[in-house]
């Protein structure tokens, strides 16, 4: 007979890169939102653990540091842990007043987990009760375009989170792709030939500079 894990056949399928993201209507530190408020805009909703815990702590203040930034981008963020309201009004008030940091983005209060399961931000082997660190960036069209998942010990860089969004981004608007530890300024990836005149005449233009006809790179 064929074993079947419960566990495992139970859990909610994670929405896939390409894929439109999973619609919600949640309560907030700011109010009542749903994703479809976001649509025109990029956005990055990310999980948390739980409030009031030491790792957690330092990512909203990470979060808050960056702000400013994601905004010049266009980007909105969206928190969410399986806490009531209450308790993230708390904690935000507890980082403002320990941190000096003011919080300016909405957490979601998910205590019924009906969003973290529909973005399966909840891994059982690591807590039944309580959302791994999952960031997905949705485009304005509400696509998911990209998502990290980090265990509940390790905090997330934001450096990376920043460079992600700028790599989209220019994707996006100049059609190209970006190579290992691309930064904006750097050279970007011409799509590959897709037949051997083109690749022959690839290797002839002077604004590119290519390995081989499959790997050539411009300035934008």
């Amino acid at each position: 007979m064929e074993n079947i894990n419960i566990e495992t056949q139970d859990m909610p399928r994670i929405p896939m890169i390409g894929e439109k993201a999973p619609d919600f209507e949640a309560v907030t530190t700011h109010g009542k939102i749903s994703l479809k408020d976001y649509k025109g805009s990029w956005l990055i909703l990310f999980s948390h653990p739980a409030d009031f815990t030491p790792v957690c702590t330092t990512e909203f203040v990470a979060f808050t540091d960056i702000y400013e930034e994601l905004e010049k981008r266009g980007v909105k963020l969206l928190g969410l842990s399986i806490d009531s309201v209450h308790s993230h009004i708390a904690w935000v008030r507890n980082i403002e007043e320990k941190f000096g940091k003011k919080v300016p983005f909405p957490i979601i209060a998910d205590l019924s987990m009906e969003v973290a399961k529909k973005f399966g931000m909840i891994h059982p082997k690591q807590s039944s009760t309580s959302a791994v660190r999952c960031v997905f960036v949705i485009d304005p069209n509400q696509i998911v375009r990209a998502i990290i998942y980090y265990p509940l010990s390790t905090g997330r860089n934001m450096d990376e989170i920043l460079r992600l969004i700028d790599s989209l981004q220019t994707v996006d608007k100049h059609g190209v792709a970006t190579p290992a530890n691309w930064r904006p300024g750097d050279r970007v990836i011409v799509p590959a030939p897709t037949t051997q005149e083109a690749a022959e005449e690839r290797m002839k233009q002077k604004d590119l500079e290519c390995i081989d006809w499959y790997l050539c790179t411009k300035k934008i």
